[in-house]
């Protein structure tokens, strides 16, 4: 089983890291330059609205039906039919709240259409999201994989034939790509539905009232969670669009580095994912929890200084490698969100072991004040600062909500501060520090410097202890366990 569960493992990273830095790179990115900030600007905000509520369109459903799935594989025909009879009543739910809110924001008539194509890919993500999780619990892992990066997979194909093809002999617009992300989720969804009907059975759908009441409740903790934390994570583009003269050009700017921290947050979400359950069956069996802890912080926080900062001490020269305009703007908001990977790493880690721990309440309570204080940031920055006083709330609130949280796992599990861990981890940021300044400095090629001083900072990793692939392979085999 572990043999198995590691091969399937590095199946799904390989295809995640083959897949999305060539679609992020390789197509979103080229999509801007083509179309510039203000169009993409439109597309990045009304993207990031339709994804606010999008937590009514699952409420925890997915990640329940793993687990139930995983403990009785029998039943998943059984209960299949009545997941998706919640599934449609929520479906009109997000679709009733998302356009509510819409109209109360004030979008145009191009806006509300835009939005709609929107709704329906989130939509459609959500089922395919539902019909993965059964494939997942039933340890069908390379179908899950395959499912999980298909419709990635076939808008790089079809985008690159209208981008690098010609195929229609005009400049290319930004709703063709919103077209394009529309059919590749009906391909997959489809995809998904006829595996379903071979691996596991037919598609029904029955609507049980004390079923669907039964699941709303148990997921509500979890899905208001979700909720509070897109809020606070994904509300900036749109207040960016909405409270700026310049709105649109604004969020598109917003959007060349807030690109670059989404690629960089993917390995870190990686990880996330793999401590879940190592927590949660650590907890459960009432086993010492501050070793993997610190493991797994080691792995994660000491990796993403070096990367952080460096890229933060370039920026420039990052932005100006890949985009084509608006670099100056564009740099300085680049290097207050690349820093913000530091924060969002704390909080993979120890917002995951509160969540294994059942510490809802206390999260959601922080998300809410995380909320209150990114948008009374924005609020205040934006008119004066633009997009890079969103970036300065973004950085901000995250650097406070990883604070509290890792007071809080201080404070709940009754965890005694590691003065070595810091000494070290301070030592590793003043020296990648000094390095890459002194070499942006003194090196006349930046690109080499920046090399260079990622390359010390991840030797002083290994020399302070502070990476150790045994320790990541440990952590796999723990998973698997």
């Amino acid at each position: 089983m572990q043999k198995k569960f590691l091969g399937n493992l590095l199946f799904i990273i390989l295809l995640n890291l083959l897949i999305k830095p060539i679609y992020i790179f390789g197509i979103d990115l080229q999509i801007q330059n083509i179309v510039g900030a203000e169009d993409y600007g439109m597309y990045f905000s009304l993207l990031n609205f339709s994804f606010l509520f999008n937590m009514f369109l699952d409420i925890g459903i997915t990640n329940y039906n793993t687990k139930n799935t995983a403990q009785y594989p029998h039943a998943v025909s059984k209960y299949m039919s009545s997941f998706l009879g919640v599934k449609i009543v929520l479906i009109f739910l997000y679709t009733f709240i998302t356009i509510g809110f819409a109209l109360l924001v004030g979008y145009s008539d191009k806006e509300m259409y835009i939005l709609s194509f929107f709704i329906i890919n989130q939509i459609m993500v959500g089922i395919i999201q539902y019909l993965r999780s059964n494939f997942a619990g039933l340890h069908l892992f390379k179908i899950d994989a395959i499912l999980s990066v298909m419709d990635r997979f076939l808008l790089i194909l079809f985008t690159s034939l209208l981008l690098y093809g010609n195929i229609l002999h005009k400049p290319f617009q930004i709703e063709w790509f919103i077209y394009l992300q529309t059919l590749t989720y009906f391909f997959t969804l489809i995809t998904a539905i006829i595996l379903t009907g071979i691996k596991i059975g037919k598609l029904r759908v029955h609507i049980k009232k004390t079923f669907s009441i039964a699941i709303l409740k148990r997921s509500f903790p979890f899905a208001l969670l979700i909720l509070l934390m897109m809020l606070y994570t994904r509300i900036d583009s749109v207040m960016i669009e909405r409270m700026l003269p310049n709105g649109k050009e604004q969020a598109g700017i917003y959007a060349q580095g807030f690109r670059l921290l989404d690629a960089l947050n993917m390995f870190a979400f990686l990880v996330a994912g793999l401590l879940l359950p190592v927590f949660s069956r650590i907890i459960r069996e009432n086993k010492p929890i501050q070793p993997i802890l610190q493991m797994s912080s080691k792995l994660l926080i000491g990796t993403t200084f070096v990367i952080s900062i460096g890229l933060a001490i370039y920026a420039h020269l990052v932005i100006s490698k890949i985009y084509h305009e608006h670099i100056e703007t564009a740099s300085t908001i680049f290097f207050w969100l690349v820093l913000c990977f530091i924060p969002l790493s704390f909080s993979h880690i120890f917002s995951t072991l509160l969540t294994a721990n059942n510490n809802l309440r206390q999260l959601n309570q922080m998300a809410i004040a995380g909320i209150i204080v990114n948008v009374g940031l924005n609020y205040t920055l934006i008119p004066i600062m633009g997009a890079e006083g969103a970036a300065i709330a973004t950085l901000f609130t995250q650097t406070t909500m990883a604070i509290i949280q890792v007071l809080l796992v201080l404070k709940v599990f009754k965890f005694h501060i590691h003065w070595d861990s810091i000494i070290r981890f301070f030592i590793l940021i003043c020296i990648v520090c000094i390095c890459a300044i002194e070499s942006k400095n003194y090196i006349d090629n930046q690109f080499f410097g920046l090399l260079i001083s990622i390359g010390v900072g991840s030797i002083l990793l290994f020399v302070l202890k502070l990476f150790n692939v045994k320790d990541f392979l440990l952590l796999i085999k723990t998973k698997s366990e």
